[in-house]
């Protein structure tokens, strides 16, 4: 699935698609805002508004 438009996407869409990145394709936060070139303040807020936080210990939002 593309993620370019990823953030205009409902927040529980992205929410899965992003975890699923970092599981299987990013080792971090900072190389999935870079590999899909996303704002990390944008994803942050849209995923915060549906209560999930970026954990780096499990590399996923919880």
């Amino acid at each position: 699935m593309e993620i370019n438009n990823l953030l205009s996407m409902d927040g529980n869409i992205v929410i899965g698609i992003v975890n699923e990145r970092l599981r299987l394709e990013c080792s971090s936060m900072s190389e999935l805002l870079s590999r899909y070139e996303l704002d990390e303040g944008e994803l942050t807020d849209k995923l915060a508004q549906l209560g999930y936080q970026y954990d780096p210990i499990t590399n996923q939002f919880r």
